[in-house]
């Protein structure tokens, strides 16, 4: 259930700007991962607000457009598939968490992260697992970062339409394992990531 609780436990104990973060585009085998921060007025209410993956695509984007007009400051940011091919995908996902809270136009002053790592963050962080179904700033996080993201798929599929990726949205499906059979990676590929390719 999605409430205030661990905001207004924030704020009692001095905190004055709290921000929800989450990701999307972890498993992908193409494309950036993205991340989103977002701070919210503790007596905003939006009754459809729910964690990203239990809303169709339709529901998201129109709760996008709520999210970015009331929110009192948001940011979303990405790691490239460059850095994650450097780095690994967990520091590129922590990587971009990191730019969204530094990118947000109120300095927020404590993070609540979803999942179960909170480490290297300018500002003190807490993990949240399951977050994005218990704190409305952490849903409200990963909804601005799974539209972004499925928008990129939507480009990344326009500049290479024979891997399907408009409809997988870059997972590992079978109709994506085939085309990459077929016509080989494109430079939107994660390396660390088709490396099945090579033993074949």
């Amino acid at each position: 259930m999605l409430d205030y609780t661990l905001e207004h436990e924030l704020k009692e104990q001095g905190y004055a700007a709290v921000c929800g973060v989450d990701e999307a585009g972890r498993g992908p085998l193409c494309g950036p991962v993205v991340a989103a921060a977002c701070i919210l007025p503790l007596d905003f209410a939006l009754p459809e607000l729910n964690d990203s993956k239990k809303l169709t695509a339709k529901k998201r984007e129109k709760l996008f457009d709520v999210i970015c007009q009331n929110a009192l400051a948001y940011c979303i940011a990405e790691a490239s598939v460059e850095e994650i091919d450097r780095l690994n995908i967990l520091e590129a996902d922590l990587l971009a968490m990191r730019r969204a809270i530094e990118g947000l136009s109120i300095k927020a002053d404590f993070a609540l992260i979803d999942g179960n790592i909170a480490r290297d963050f300018l500002i003190p962080a807490k993990a949240v697992v399951h977050g994005d179904a218990i704190s409305p700033s952490i849903a409200a996080a990963s909804i601005l970062a799974k539209v972004t993201r499925d928008r990129q798929c939507e480009e990344l599929d326009r500049a290479y339409p024979q891997y399907g990726i408009a409809k997988h949205k870059g997972y590992g499906t079978k109709q994506h394992m085939e085309a990459l059979r077929e016509y080989g990676p494109a430079p939107i590929h994660r390396k660390q990531f088709i490396r099945f390719l090579e033993k074949e």
